[in-house]
């Protein structure tokens, strides 16, 4: 038996596929609002590390989170983006848990509902310099 291959969509402006998901999500409000998403090339070898977005669509309503392993950066040469409509905020997080200690780095993204359509946001990830663990300074 065979397994159904899900569609990849890709972005007609950038040529990104699109993380899964993250097309019309809020009916009657057009994605106009391109979220592009880059990896800094020396962490593209990294194993564990994802990123984590979400789009809130109104600060008590999270519309939808996905989480996009790295590896999916190392995998396509296109790029990744996400598509929203000009309302809510989107929320990026680097995280990686295998150094000591982990890295976890946020950052939002407030959008306007002035954007005008076709607006491209760039979103560069670059994960820190492996950093020494913190010593507790009250009991050496």
């Amino acid at each position: 038996m065979t397994q159904p291959v899900p569609q990849q969509f890709k972005s007609a402006l950038s040529g990104r596929l699109v993380v899964p998901g993250w097309m019309n999500l809020v009916p009657g409000r057009a994605d106009g609002i391109e979220i592009q998403v880059d990896v800094a090339a020396e962490d593209l070898g990294r194993e564990q590390a994802s990123l984590l977005i979400e789009y809130w669509a109104t600060p008590d309503d999270l519309t939808l989170q996905s989480v996009l392993p790295v590896r999916a950066f190392a995998a396509t040469a296109e790029g990744w983006c996400a598509f929203v409509p000009p309302q809510g905020r989107v929320l990026v997080r680097a995280i990686d848990p295998q150094p000591n200690p982990p890295v976890l780095a946020s950052h939002w993204i407030n959008v306007d509902p002035a954007t005008p359509a076709g607006t491209t946001v760039n979103v560069a990830v670059k994960f820190p310099e492996q950093t020494p663990a913190i010593q507790n300074l009250l009991n050496p």
